[in-house]
């Protein structure tokens, strides 16, 4: 009998760390696992500006902007918000920077909805659904927002 009282409060104690740390340690993946898809897409467009300049003058339809200013926007916000995400500095901000900038991909590129493969527009709207969670729910413990909150109070 007093093993299993043993094995109910060494449950109980682990329930209460994740419960104290899941959550966290979910942000961090989510934050590691969108800043980086995000960070690779913006590494390939400064490779070959060319290419990009081209892609947003031929292929991209942004509205409203030219085609140079949509192609530094987009490869600036791929490159700087991810970096934000990562360390969990102005982590909500730089979730709805990422956000924006997924939003503008699938708007103006509308040939994602036309592959016979939806695996493209899939992971834009799995991007967009993770973005909005950490815009919700925040960076969690381990971000320097978290540090910085601390250090406030």
């Amino acid at each position: 009998m007093h093993y299993f009282l043993r094995l109910h409060a060494l449950s109980q104690l682990f329930d209460e760390q994740i419960q104290r740390w899941g959550g966290s340690l979910v942000s961090l993946g989510l934050r590691l696992f969108i800043g980086w898809q995000f960070f690779k897409a913006g590494l390939i467009k400064v490779s070959d500006w060319s290419v990009t300049l081209s892609l947003f003058s031929d292929e991209y339809t942004v509205p409203v902007l030219p085609p140079e200013v949509a192609a530094v926007m987009g490869a600036g916000g791929e490159l700087f918000f991810p970096v934000l995400l990562a360390l969990g500095l102005f982590s909500r901000p730089a979730a709805l920077g990422l956000l924006a900038v997924n939003v503008m991909a699938v708007i103006s590129y509308p040939q994602l909805f036309q592959f016979e493969c939806p695996a493209a527009i899939n992971d834009h709207f799995y991007w967009g659904i993770s973005l909005l969670v950490l815009v919700a729910f925040g960076p969690g413990k381990f971000s320097l927002d978290e540090f910085f909150k601390a250090k406030r109070t």
